[in-house]
């Protein structure tokens, strides 16, 4: 085999799309006819809807039709979604509206400046009532009730036990507790949803254009909400989508939307989303109050873990929610060796934005209060935190190890990677300049954090929301499959068709890259085709760009299907060299045999054997070369009546040291230096893989120190544009170090795991770390993000200790 996987190979897809000849959602060509769509929004956070009044709109020149909820009703059935609660979800408001920003009319006229303009011709009535937006507050027994069917805010509630909690507890040297709460915030990617539906009358049929990037599990979901059998609908997803981060899974419900309003009326419905609307209305991560005590002996050595999480999935719970609460429930116990563990978990509704998948899905909700923990254990039992975590890392002989919860954790060295940490950040060497720095009055911190990194999603982990009960009265769910079809030409020239449907992670250059080394020819005759067209492509549920799962699943798919074409060439020649197919190799576009390299058959006459002299192939054998493999890892099983499940295919590891410094006039926070060690078994490309690094630390670092999508009391929205919602750009950027070890998984067939997330998790809490370590001399807890200038402010403010030495040293 040629050496393309493991090297740096630039990105096949950067020439078009430096070029400006992408190929993005509004690229496509618009059909005749098209009508263009504005949506009314509400400005309430909760109300009945009494009225709407859509006469003058409709009068409109120009416009083709205005729809309401109620028509929207009568083409489809709610939503169902993955909990037993009866949540009635449609992606428009029918009664009532639950938060600012639900769709209450859309509006479809020739151009979109008409279609804005009808919108304020609409006139609707409403009666408002308590809005709630607090998490635990929405858990009262008085709290107002979003969905009056349901009895209460609750969606999802479960507890879990696993090993001997109580006894961990009860043999503890401490028991050491706290509160966190993690903020709700999104991801901003560069292209918005974008959508073009078409109903064919002639067919039944909905035909969607979408940015939507999976799981395709939910094509499922609409074509049920639709009341249409499967292949009565369409979806097709470009080549190219300009960003994602889990938020275009979120596009689903308005697919719906603009599909039944062109078969209103009668005609294709075209719209792209604004950033107003995207912010304020598309998806968006969970906000989660965590509870968590540790069982520590002495040592430093935790026994035992209790977690309490409550997720906010805003006003409904939708598909995949609650997913966020149970994607990382087999790594719960993070890197560490922890056998007892007891996780009560929580979902509950509010008058905010639904949630749905981001980037890092669910790890940096539970590795906040997690690492924040271990330094919390660190100080109370006067430990450096780096030995805490030394005393409870899991150690390289475990491997592979079994969680408490039915983790498998494939491989790994979290050991070595933390020491690498340690020693690329000059932890020791930070330390005694710290306590310098502090003489001067200067406020200096150092934060670590160490955590596994889960890819490939399970798709039967989202079953543990339901008690084993529950289960067994459905279909067990389990498995990652994932498809590639390579087919070749009779030229010789290769096509791949993958159903990853990437956002700019660079699936197409590691694809060809692979088929370069499986079939011993340049990636230039490589064409990876990366449009997902759910009529024509080989897909699965589980296909879609999520969870990293391409490294460790679309990959292999492409590996596997790769090595059918290699198998099926070899035959052809085996059969026209009269040997066995064992004696061939392969290499610079020649297959011969190993001990008699003269003797030999082009691999281009081969495939032109297959195609253009059918009758010359080995009996038995089909004519032409187009392999599909559809591939899912064994050990991604059903959860078990316990609740056990591995609900990933393979687990990374991330170890990070941040050094802060914080201003005592501005209460900004400078990152002195960040360095990050990863360990994704074995690295396809290198290159890729620090950019998708570089990508996760900035929005992992968004959500440390700027971003929230923050709602006041009465539930209205106050972060709508980018003046007042605050992303990191490449000058907030601190200096960056990044490291890598590789364990390779013994999963998957090129070692590779999924990587990406990993400083999305990480980032929040490692920050939160070195500012907490920071303000430690002043008894400063660090319990909540984003660590603004205004919150450290008020933190100091309120500190007795700080105030004193600013006397002092004034």
């Amino acid at each position: 085999m040629n050496q393309s996987i493991g090297n740096p190979v630039n990105r096949v897809e950067d020439a078009r799309l430096l070029t400006g000849q992408g190929k993005y959602i509004d690229d496509i060509g618009t059909p005749a006819n098209t009508a263009h769509a504005a949506i009314l929004r509400s400005t309430y956070p909760h109300a009945e809807i009494v009225s709407i009044d859509t006469a003058e709109a409709e009068q409109e020149p120009g416009v083709k039709a205005v729809i309401t909820g109620e028509q929207i009703k009568q083409y489809m059935k709610p939503f169902s979604v993955g909990v037993s609660a009866p949540v009635k979800y449609y992606p428009i408001a029918i009664d009532k509206v639950r938060y600012v920003g639900e769709p209450v009319a859309v509006v479809l006229a020739k151009n979109r400046y008409i279609a804005e303009d009808a919108l304020g011709k609409i006139k609707v009535k409403y009666e408002a009532q308590k809005p709630i937006v607090d998490i635990e507050q929405s858990l009262e027994p008085d709290a107002p009730l979003l969905h009056e069917n349901v009895g209460s805010n609750i969606a999802n509630h479960r507890t879990f036990d696993y090993g001997e909690v109580d006894e961990a507890f009860e043999e503890a040297d401490h028991i050491i507790k706290h509160k966190y709460n993690f903020p709700k915030y999104s991801a901003t990617p560069v292209e918005t949803y974008g959508i073009l539906a078409n109903y064919e009358n002639s067919e039944d049929r909905y035909t969607i254009n979408a940015n939507f990037h999976g799981p395709f599990i939910i094509q499922a979901v609409m074509a049920q909400a639709l009341g249409i059998p499967g292949n009565k609908l369409r979806i097709i997803v470009p080549k190219d989508i300009g960003g994602s981060y889990g938020i275009k899974a979120g596009a689903f419900p308005y697919m719906v939307l603009l599909a039944i309003a062109s078969r209103i009326a009668s005609c294709p419905v075209k719209w792209i989303e604004d950033r107003q609307e995207h912010l304020s209305a598309s998806s968006s991560g969970t906000d989660r109050v965590t509870y968590i005590e540790a069982a520590v002996k002495n040592s430093g050595k935790v026994t035992g873990v209790r977690m309490k999480m409550i997720d906010n999935v805003g006003a409904y719970i939708r598909a995949p929610e609650p997913a966020c609460l149970y994607r990382t429930h087999a790594n719960s116990t993070g890197a560490y060796d922890i056998p007892n563990l007891h996780i009560e978990a929580i979902a509950t509704m509010t008058n905010k934005l639904p949630t749905g998948l981001i980037r890092g899905y669910g790890g940096q909700e539970l590795y906040f209060p997690l690492e924040r923990l271990m330094q919390r254990v660190a100080k109370e039992l006067d430990k450096d935190p780096a030995d805490v975590i030394r005393e409870n890392l899991i150690k390289k002989h475990q491997f592979p190890y079994k969680t408490a919860s039915g983790g498998m954790y494939d491989s790994g060295d979290y050991e070595r990677g933390f020491e690498l940490a340690l020693e690329t950040g000059k932890y020791t060497e930070f330390r005694k300049k710290q306590q310098e720095a502090r003489k001067k009055g200067k406020i200096f911190g150092v934060g670590l954090a160490n955590i596994v990194e889960p890819s490939g999603s399970n798709m039967g982990y989202i079953t543990v929301a339901l008690t084993p009960e529950e289960r067994a009265s459905s279909l067990p769910k389990s498995g990652c499959a994932e498809a590639a079809t390579v087919s070749m030409d009779p030229t010789g020239s290769v096509n791949v068709r993958i159903s990853t449907t990437p956002s700019g992670q660079g699936h197409e250059t590691v694809a060809a890259q692979i088929i370069s080394d499986v079939l011993g020819i340049s990636m230039e005759k490589v064409n990876v085709v990366a449009e997902l067209d759910t009529s024509t492509s080989a897909w699965s549920i589980a296909s879609g760009s999520y969870s990293s799962r391409f490294a460790s699943l679309g990959s292999s798919a492409v590996f596997y299907a790769a090595h059918k074409v290699r198998s099926k060439v070899f035959k052809i020649a085996a059969h026209q060299l009269q040997v066995e197919e064992k004696e061939l190799d392969l290499k610079g576009g020649s297959i011969f045999v190993k001990n008699d390299p003269d003797k030999k058959y082009s691999l281009k006459r081969a495939v032109g054997t297959a195609h253009w002299n059918p009758l010359a192939l080995p009996e038995g054998m089909e004519p032409g070369i187009y392999e599909t493999y559809y591939y899912t890892a064994k050990n991604t099983e059903p959860p078990d009546d316990q609740d056990l499940i591995n609900s990933s295919v393979t687990y990374g590891f991330v170890s990070d040291l941040v050094t802060v410094e914080i201003d005592p006039d501005t209460a900004d926070v400078e990152i002195i230096d960040y360095v990050t060690i990863h360990d994704a078994g074995k690295l396809l490309n290198p290159k890729i893989v620090d950019g998708q690094i570089y990508g996760g630390l900035a929005h992992g670092l968004g959500g440390a120190l700027y971003e929230e999508l923050a709602y006041d009391e009465k539930g209205q929205f106050l972060t709508g544009s980018f003046m007042d919602y605050l992303c990191p750009t490449a000058p907030e950027m601190p200096k960056v170090t990044i490291k890598h070890i590789e364990t390779p998984s013994p999963i998957t067939p090129l070692g590779a795991k999924g990587l990406g997330e990993g400083n999305t998790m990480s980032a929040p809490v490692a920050v939160a770390n070195a500012v907490s370590d920071a303000l430690s001399p002043y008894n400063i807890e660090i319990d909540t993000l984003p660590l603004s200038p205004n919150y450290i402010w008020g933190l100091l403010s309120e500190s007795e200790i700080y105030q004193n030495q600013k006397e002092v040293n004034a």
